[in-house]
């Protein structure tokens, strides 16, 4: 995208970065911590953020190795917490807002066991939950540029139906 995805594209404005915008729909959706995943520029990035006592960063410092290291250092931030389930989601998402996310939520709900999905027309995209009970399997399957691919490929999992709310499109191509 010509930097990093946490500063520019699609959902920046004057003033908001994507990912400020993206942990404000998170928190204003249910979501009582939401912890952010960092990487490249990293220190831009923190210091283009407003600290609020429900949000996190971590730093993946091998971020370049693709999103499997941003999905691994988001949910060993996530294991120092109590939460059962994890929603994890990606900041490109230009039309994926707190509508989506709530709605996610409440058909997925986030007990430990909770392994689920947006869907848009059909067709999985994100944002997932992964319960508690899944993570040591979301972060072995987390290499290169997958995330929790393999997971959702290989166990039954619920498909929350979001078409109606928005069309799930990344917004990662280069400006």
């Amino acid at each position: 995208m010509g930097g990093p995805k946490a500063l520019i594209g699609p959902l920046a404005t004057e003033g908001r970065t994507p990912l400020a915008r993206v942990c404000g729909w998170l928190h204003d959706a249910g979501c009582p911590q939401v912890i952010a995943v960092i990487g490249a520029e990293a220190d831009r990035v923190r210091s283009a953020l407003q600290p609020t006592p429900w949000l996190t960063l971590v730093e993946a410092h091998d971020w370049n190795e693709g999103m499997g290291a941003s999905l691994r250092t988001g949910l060993a931030a996530a294991r120092r917490t109590e939460a059962s389930a994890a929603l994890v989601t990606l900041v490109d998402l230009p039309d994926v807002r707190s509508r989506i996310y709530a709605h996610v939520l409440a058909g997925c709900g986030a007990s430990p066991d909770t392994l689920c999905r947006a869907a848009y027309s059909g067709r999985p995209g994100h944002p997932v939950v992964i319960g508690r009970r899944w993570w040591d399997a979301a972060e072995a399957s987390a290499v290169g540029d997958q995330g929790a691919r393999e997971l959702f490929a290989n166990h039954p999992h619920t498909l929350v139906e979001c078409g109606h709310l928005g069309t799930g499109e990344d917004a990662d191509t280069p400006v």
